[in-house]
């Protein structure tokens, strides 16, 4: 039975879990931070949501993303 190598993956990559760890934590903050009426604090979450985002695609094109040059992935 062969896989096919050249399959893109789902998203195993340190820029995808960097990302998501980010935006996870911007989601939390900004539901307690909601449900405690701070609206200030509600908006800085949703700036580290963005920033979650743009750190992912930065550490995809710096390669390590799924198919990046400095990701070594591991036989499963």
């Amino acid at each position: 039975m062969s896989e096919d190598i050249s399959e893109p993956g789902e998203g195993n990559s340190p820029a995808a879990w960097t990302a998501v760890i980010i935006m996870l934590l911007a989601f939390t903050i900004g539901t307690i931070a909601f449900f405690f009426d701070q609206p200030v604090i509600v908006w800085a979450s949703v700036g580290l949501l963005v920033v979650g985002l743009i750190v992912g695609k930065v550490m995809s094109s710096l390669g390590y993303g799924v198919s990046g040059s400095k990701l070594t992935p591991k036989e499963h």
